[in-house]
């Protein structure tokens, strides 16, 4: 199903490669994103950003729509959401949120309760695959993960969560980057399908910084040299 038809367009939907069944939206390779002009961000970031790729308000309205796709598919299982530590706490801060208050309106009752992993995988904008994992069992785990790019970290943590036996696992991406070295499938659950450009903002960093920012952005030439280490 196309979200825009003209070509010229930032966007589309498709079919999830890993499920088959609505997979995230797919941001063109050549969409340069919104000119800053149009938003408000911290103005000591000015020089450091080139555009704004997704406004926040898209980012909240595609996590309401993945919530109800994982109520659909949790049913009435109690659930166990694992935070990936930093870059993923405001998009799973958001999406628990969503689904909390997805159960009061249908009056299901889901007992969730968040676990937190801490990831450290980049430094600069290279990939590290440094990894520091903490554990949960018993109960359905929902994984929450900002961003996904080669696969490495997400398929090494799944093998570790699922020594402990729970009885489902599903893995729920904001951002999947389209790389050619991709190890194992996709999320369960993916935001938005984006070319490989290293983005921040949304809690998502650059050594530390950006995180404050509430949309996601591609960050400058500029802004790569400044916060370096």
């Amino acid at each position: 199903m196309r979200v825009n038809s003209s070509s010229d367009r930032a966007s589309e939907c498709v079919p999830s490669r890993a499920t088959g069944m609505e997979g995230g939206i797919v941001i063109k390779d050549d969409w340069p994103g919104y000119s800053l002009e149009l938003f408000t961000y911290p103005e000591h970031y000015r020089e450091d950003i080139e555009s704004v790729y997704i406004p926040h308000g898209v980012i909240m309205d595609r996590t309401e729509r993945l919530a109800r796709h994982i109520m659909d598919d949790i049913g009435d299982h109690d659930m166990v959401v694992l935070c990936v530590l930093k870059g993923g706490y405001k998009f799973c801060s958001d999406l628990v949120e969503f689904i909390k208050v997805q159960c009061r309106n249908s009056n299901k009752h889901l007992e969730t309760r968040v676990e937190f992993i801490r990831l450290k995988s980049y430094l600069n904008d290279q990939s590290t695959e440094d990894l520091h994992i903490i554990g949960s069992q018993d109960l359905s785990v929902l994984r929450g993960k900002a961003i996904v790019d080669t696969g490495k970290t997400m398929k090494a943590l799944l093998k570790h969560v699922e020594a402990f036996e729970p009885k489902m696992v599903k893995v729920a991406g904001l951002l999947v980057k389209r790389v050619s070295n991709v190890v194992g499938s996709l999320p369960d659950y993916v935001g938005f399908e984006i070319p490989n450009r290293f983005v921040v903002g949304y809690a998502l960093d650059y050594n530390e910084y950006f995180r404050d920012l509430n949309h996601i952005c591609v960050i400058s030439e500029i802004g790569k040299v400044k916060y370096k280490i």
